[in-house]
């Protein structure tokens, strides 16, 4: 450790004089951040050159993975701690004169991301690179990323997120292999001598800049890149207009190219958002591309055998233009036949599908498509065409079939079923999803091609999740399975089971918990100013805010409950505390009404003296993969308590089943086969299954149980009347039991209520037998190696990409 600490030291010391002009003495903590990012970066920058040198020499099959969300979090513990430098650093920093800690925490996560899709992305990038297959992720560089959430008067506030300010350490601007992006114009074709010769003109140019940021994995000296795309013009500022005084229009061209970098996800309920939105999925998809093939065509000279070097992996429908845009590169560009450009297309592309929810599943208008993409559009109408006639012929001219699984039908473009038609793969993400997806969603489509469709169950960088942010967990693990050999093999994590009934075992991990409940309590006091009840349950529901995922159901128990201490002011509970953490999309208008009832029903509850002690409701603000690393070890319960047969998987889950949280769940996405390792036993399991939602969802009348259920009924009667800072929300009584534009409670809550009410009491009774409490979370833990992403992605690399890997 100690060479290694010193050569940390000099090279940062040499940081700082080269790149900031200072001395130790004199540079303040942001350069002492930076230089830092800098020494790691500088080390796996020249592991990165000689990995693609090996990729290059053997020949190998590479993978290329695109998604618009990449939820980095911070990376300069991360990447210490792969590359097992994280003490040396720890040690050279403070020896420097700083404390580490605070240098660590400086860090601003790389919020390029809006949840559990993109922080996949990176727990699976993380996971390629472990088991050393060549790799590289492609995204866009938003300059602001997911929005910072305040409160304002209980209401969700976004702020911009200006993480490069202090993250752009990692980057390296590659400059020399800038692509060019075409939108808008028009399309000329012609034959020459049997080829179709294609002009494309009059279009406004684009320039894609890659910025690289290196990924290193455990235990491997390969490296691997996340490839992000910044927009640019290629006009310089009209210096005319300057002269004259049209400041903004001499800065325009400028400004409609940066905008396409500016933020992850603009609004798109209005036409100008809609239209950039698109610009974004094209623009990283035509940057990526072209990317990919010119390196191709560099080592090998052709891109005839494309397919037998590349896999694309699109996470989610938001880089399905890939489709369409290989197939014009490999036509208009390389000259080979539609035949020959499908075959390779579809033995190259494979679709990962993350939501059974109809408005997920992307459609774009067919107006917007032909006047930003004239090209693409034809390819895609031939695309359509073609597997049209399919589908007809497969079902006899089926007129209902053929409407379904159109890709182009009443001036809409079907993302999803484009990618069935040119992937050579679609998988779900858990073995309940990749059901529905076989039988009900896809069903039509997999009936014709149904060795296509796969499943590859989600998985978590337990290395992260576990390892680095648990360190007292980590510890205990080491001992008890004889050192750090679970860090590559997770099932290792089952030998846990064997100290079941060892008291002292027990005992420490009851401890460990406890001191990691103390220390998010700190974090909380220090970033919200808010005091825990660290004796109480940790009861915690952490994830984007939506309706199917069902925090408003959370809300009316937690109603109840105070409720009940209202009529019985005496009752004994046990003491909980309940914490949110939750971003809305900013325009989802009934999400932000949930954040701001979560803060209403808080501010009654925690000024009610009644509830001193007893009960707590905390909604934590700006949730994010810094804050959620806090708060993992800290958590006693995990609610994933979303309508079954609605969420595809979740990996927050994962990530608290892994600390030992237990979870109280409905059988729904992961939650399928987590009970399944887990037995009856060790989970609190609740409500409706998918079928039975299937089932009830015809003909439910909330309104009945409303009428029937006088609890329940006392509960929805609270949030007409409000709290104490008076708002009502009768708007959410409405759209539960009446329906307000939408059917009446379609995520059926009232129907569960009882059962998940029931569920929490079990749950209670429970943690008041600290032995079989601390069991199950032993067994939790014990029991999660099988949803660690190194499993997932051999998976992968088995089953789809057709890869080797390190075992």
């Amino acid at each position: 450790m100690t060479d290694h600490k010193e050569e940390l030291k000099k090279a940062i010391k040499q940081k700082l004089r080269l790149n900031y002009g200072c001395t130790e003495q004199q540079a303040s903590d942001a350069e002492m951040l930076k230089a830092c990012a800098m020494v790691l970066r500088d080390i796996m920058a020249e592991r990165g050159v000689q990995s693609r040198a090996q990729t290059a020499r053997e020949e190998k099959r590479k993978v290329h993975y695109m998604s618009l969300e990449f939820l980095m979090g911070r990376s300069l513990m991360k990447n210490a701690f792969n590359l097992n430098l994280l003490e040396p650093l720890r040690a050279a920093v403070e020896e420097l004169g700083f404390d580490a800690g605070r240098i660590f925490d400086m860090e601003p996560d790389a919020g390029l991301g809006n949840g559990g899709l993109g922080r996949l992305a990176a727990c699976y990038l993380d996971s390629m690179t472990t088991l050393e297959i060549p790799a590289t992720g492609y995204s866009i560089c938003y300059e602001l990323g997911i929005f910072k959430q305040k409160i304002v008067d209980g209401q969700q506030v976004e702020l911009p997120d200006d993480w490069k300010n202090l993250g752009d350490a990692w980057l390296l601007p590659k400059p020399q292999e800038t692509e060019e992006v075409h939108f808008g114009g028009k399309v000329r074709t012609r034959w020459d001598n049997g080829h179709l010769m294609v002009i494309h003109e009059d279009y406004t140019r684009v320039l894609a800049v890659p910025c690289d940021m290196e990924i290193a994995g455990y235990d491997t000296d390969h490296v691997n890149t996340l490839r992000l795309w910044d927009a640019k013009s290629p006009k310089p500022l009209d210096m005319k207009l300057f002269g004259q005084g049209q400041y903004l229009q001499a800065g325009e061209e400028q400004a409609m190219a940066n905008v396409i970098s500016k933020i992850l996800y603009p609004e798109d309920n209005h036409y100008e958002g809609k239209s950039l939105r698109l610009k974004q999925q094209y623009f990283f998809v035509s940057a990526t591309i072209q990317s990919i093939t010119r390196q191709h065509i560099q080592t090998y000279g052709t891109l005839k055998n494309f397919h037998e070097k590349n896999v694309i992996q699109i996470n989610d429908t938001h880089p399905a233009l890939v489709i369409p845009e290989l197939m014009r590169i490999l036509i208009d560009d390389a000259g080979l036949s539609w035949g020959e450009a499908w075959h390779i297309t579809t033995n190259a592309v494979a679709y990962t599908n993350h939501t059974v929810l109809a408005e997920a599943l992307e459609c774009w208008p067919q107006r917007l498509i032909e006047l930003l993409l004239p090209r693409v559009w034809q390819i895609i109408q031939e695309i359509a065409r073609r597997w049209q006639a399919q589908v007809a012929h497969f079902y006899h001219d089926d007129p209902e079939k053929v409407e379904k699984m159109a890709i182009i039908w009443d001036g809409t473009v079907r993302m999803a079923n484009l990618c069935i038609a040119g992937g050579m793969a679609v998988n779900g993400v858990s073995a309940l999803h990749s059901d529905i997806l076989r039988h009900d969603v896809f069903r039509d489509a997999c009936a014709m091609e149904p060795e296509k469709f796969k499943n590859v169950t989600n998985g978590i960088d337990h290395r992260r999740w576990l390892a680095q942010i648990n360190p007292g967990l980590d510890k205990l693990i080491r001992e008890l399975t004889g050192g750090d050999a679970y860090l590559t093999a997770p099932q290792k994590l089952r030998e846990l089971e064997t100290y079941a009934e060892d008291e002292a075992v027990l005992k420490r991990l009851e401890r460990i918990k406890q001191e990691n409940k103390e220390n998010f309590a700190r974090f909380a006091k220090r970033q919200q100013g808010v005091v825990l009840n660290t004796d109480a349950i940790f009861d915690v529901q952490v994830k984007r805010l939506h309706e199917y995922k069902r925090q408003l159901l959370n809300v009316l128990h937690i109603i109840g409950l105070y409720q009940y201490l209202q009529d019985h002011p005496q009752a004994e509970m046990v003491p909980h505390v309940f914490l949110f953490g939750a971003k809305a999309a900013p325009g989802y208008a009934v999400a932000k009404r949930i954040i701001q009832l979560i803060n209403s029903l808080a501010d009654e509850i925690n000024h009610n003296p009644i509830c001193k002690d007893k009960l707590q409701v905390v909604f934590l603000e700006n949730y994010r993969v810094t804050l959620a690393e806090m708060l993992m070890p800290a958590s006693e319960v995990s609610q994933q308590i979303s309508t079954a047969g609605k969420e595809a998987s979740g990996t927050g889950n994962m990530k608290f089943m892994m600390n030992g949280a237990l979870t109280v769940g409905t059988l729904d996405g992961a939650n399928v086969e987590m009970h399944e390792v887990l037995g009856d036993e060790n989970i609190f399991l609740f409500g409706l299954k998918a079928d039975e939602v299937a089932r009830l969802a015809p003909n439910y009348d909330p309104a009945l149980l409303y009428e029937r259920d006088p609890l329940l009924r006392r509960v929805l009667d609270q949030l007409r009347h409000g709290f104490r800072d008076g708002v009502s929300y009768e708007d959410l009584f409405q759209r539960l039991v009446y329906g307000s534009g939408c059917p009446a409670d379609q995520y059926l809550l009232l129907a569960d209520f009882n059962a998940y009410c029931a569920a929490e009491q079990r749950m209670a009774q429970v943690y008041r037998d600290r032995k079989q409490w601390n069991q199950m979370s032993l067994r939790n833990i014990a029991r999660s190696g099988i949803f660690a992403a190194d499993r997932a992605i051999g998976q992968y690399a088995d089953t789809i990409w057709h890869v080797p890997y390190k075992k």
